[in-house]
């Protein structure tokens, strides 16, 4: 540890001893390097934080609303491209000196390592331009910062409002072509479709729509004929009551509306539908209609009967009256029915034979009506996305979805962000210093000399008998006293040289405006 401290206390010795070398040394390396601080240019940093939001309560109320990631996501692609920074470089004094193509590559490869494009959040930015140009004044470079930064946020927010209507007319010029031609194709797939309906009108649809027919006409068939069933079973029950219920019953005195049979039951009838009709019920009415149906097969009825006479005897029997409308209905019914079942089961034979006997005109009629919904559903589906196309343009013109808020905007800055002068500066006397140092030590050491006692024992290895301190006459000391002043001042002007160069440049840094 000793050795150490005898080192060390050694060359401090032998930089002392040479320091005119170390302060001259320290002196040049100062110069130089001041002069290359100074000759940096001072580069201003100008920021804007920006806001991207893709939703909007009319946009997803109509359904219209795209996918905000995805616009969020080309923001941060798009906002610095190159494209974009080719713009900013010709609208700003970066492209005054531009005079080629490849004077405009190297200033979009110098302008892209000076934009930055950070994301603080999934829709909040900060766009960054960092501008030093050694050609301009610290207040130029200050302003040019700030007027990078609000360039490419005007670029960005017009490209994107025409970029959006550009594209939104070009798809609809091109969705209206499409539909054009669609249309044409339609047209003529249902001139076809209309000349071979009228030619085979039983095969409306192909032989698809033939099959379905036939199934729904015998699902149909398998209805009436259950209902057909019912309502026979319901009519013989009714005759047998009928037939066990006596027409009239013994009274006195009866007028020929009282006596039963078909007349009476004919009289009820006409009431009930006098007063079916003055409660407002239509003839249309299944009710009424019912109602006429008896009427008519009481009316045939009582034709066939004796006309009756006041006569004393019975009178007719309510209960025979009823029963007899109530078979009338029945019948009407089964009637219907009938009717129904040999229509579907004529329906269901044409149908077949169609089928059957004409399958090449079915297979056309399969062709012709597929070939017609595609052609459909494709018009269809085009008119759609024309007219969604059509109402996002209009949302984008009139409230565009797309909201680009600059929440902080870029202003000039009023000190520089790089370099950090003052610590250059610093650094450039603490490497002087250095070097100074430095070159006294080496050149105490191509010298043949030793500082010490010790260090003579060490290197001649014999034992040194004493030392002999150096004696100076007052006029030497005098003059050793005036050099050390001189040393001093020259160091003193060193150090002042470093504090005014920092004076000049806190008062630049506070005069940028």
């Amino acid at each position: 540890m000793n050795e150490v401290f005898e080192e060390l206390r050694i060359a401090l010795y032998a930089v002392w001893h040479r320091r005119w070398l170390a302060l001259a040394v320290a002196w040049v390396v100062c110069l130089l390097g001041w002069l290359v601080v100074a000759m940096i240019p001072n580069s201003y940093e100008s920021k804007a934080r920006i806001y991207v939001e893709r939703e909007d309560v009319l946009s997803q109320q109509m359904k219209i609303a795209g996918d905000g990631k995805a616009e969020i996501m080309r923001v941060r692609q798009t906002l610095a491209s190159s494209v974009n920074l080719e713009k900013v470089i010709r609208s700003t004094k970066l492209g005054e000196e531009i005079e080629d193509r490849a004077d405009m590559d190297a200033a979009i490869a110098e302008l892209e390592k000076d934009v930055e494009v950070t994301s603080e959040e999934d829709n909040l930015f900060e766009l960054t331009a960092t501008v030093g140009k050694g050609g301009y004044s610290d207040s130029e470079n200050a302003a040019l910062s700030r007027d990078v930064v609000q360039k490419l946020i005007d670029i960005f927010r017009e490209e994107n409002i025409a970029g959006n209507r550009n594209q939104i007319a070009d798809t609809m010029v091109f969705l209206d072509e499409q539909l054009e031609e669609r249309k044409l194709e339609l047209e003529a797939a249902e001139q076809r479709r209309l000349a071979f309906e009228a030619q085979y009108p039983e095969l409306i649809g192909g032989s698809t729509t033939l099959s379905t027919k036939i199934q729904q006409a015998r699902t149909e068939l398998r209805g009436i004929e259950g209902d057909l069933a019912g309502a026979q079973s319901a009519l013989a029950a009714v005759e047998g009551q009928l037939a066990s219920t006596p027409p009239t019953i013994s009274t006195g005195i009866v007028t020929p509306a009282q006596q039963g049979g078909a007349r009476g039951a004919l009289a009820q009838a006409q009431a009930n539908l006098a007063q079916l009709r003055g409660r407002g019920l239509k003839d249309n009415h299944p009710d009424v209609a019912s109602t006429l149906r008896q009427i008519d097969i009481l009316r045939r009825q009582a034709a066939n009967e004796a006309a009756p006479s006041s006569t004393v005897g019975s009178q007719p029997n309510p209960a025979y009256s009823s029963l007899l409308a109530i078979r009338a209905e029945r019948q009407g019914d089964v009637q219907a029915m009938n009717a129904r079942k040999a229509a579907l089961q004529a329906d269901i034979a044409s149908l077949m034979g169609s089928q059957a006997t004409e399958p090449e005109v079915a297979a056309e009629a399969n062709r012709i009506s597929r070939d017609y919904e595609v052609l459909k559903t494709k018009y269809d589906d085009l008119l759609n996305d024309r007219e969604e196309i059509r109402l996002r343009g209009q949302v984008d013109t009139n409230r565009s979805a797309f909201k680009f808020n600059v929440i902080d905007p870029p202003v000039v800055p009023r000190k520089p962000a790089a370099p950090n002068r003052p610590l250059l500066l610093f650094g450039v006397l603490f490497v002087g210093i250095g070097a100074g140092a430095a070159a006294a030590y080496a050149m105490s050491q191509m010298r043949s000399t030793f500082s010490t006692t010790a260090k003579l024992e060490r290197a001649m290895d014999l034992p040194v008998v004493g030392q002999i301190s150096m004696t100076m006459k007052e006029a030497g000391r005098a003059l050793k006293a005036k050099r050390l002043k001189q040393w001093a001042g020259a160091s003193a002007a060193l150090f002042g040289v470093f504090v005014i160069l920092l004076v000049i440049e806190f008062v630049q840094v506070s005069a940028v405006a």
